[in-house]
């Protein structure tokens, strides 16, 4: 059986076909699969911050949890905005500079929209 994708409005994972349109129940949002792929495909993968906010480039983030810098004592302290980010693929997907840190790979997980 094939696997089907949650619903875009909702997120519900309770989705079934119905002829050539899938169905959430929960929310009664219709939507026809060979159109979404298409859409997903050329919008590439979205990027969130820990509240679900998209996030783009060049936008401002704020750090959500202290931060320790791998092969230094320094931490990056709650609070600290970054400006001006860069989204990159990968598991830092967040490409930064951090005044009195440098150059910098961050998480999106721990970050919001400032």
């Amino acid at each position: 059986m094939s696997e089907l994708p949650p619903c875009p409005q909702c997120k519900s994972p309770y989705v079934y076909e119905d002829g050539e349109m899938l169905v959430c129940p929960e929310c009664g949002y219709e939507w026809n699969r060979e159109e979404a792929a298409a859409a997903a495909g050329a919008e590439g993968p979205s990027i969130t911050d820990a509240n679900g906010n998209p996030l783009q480039d060049g936008d401002n983030v704020t750090v959500i949890k202290d931060l320790k810098v791998k092969g230094s004592s320094l931490v990056v302290k709650v609070g600290t905005k970054v400006k001006n980010i860069r989204l990159v693929e990968g598991d830092h997907d967040i490409d930064c500079r951090i005044d009195g840190f440098g150059p910098m790979k961050l998480k999106s997980e721990f970050v919001k929209k400032a």
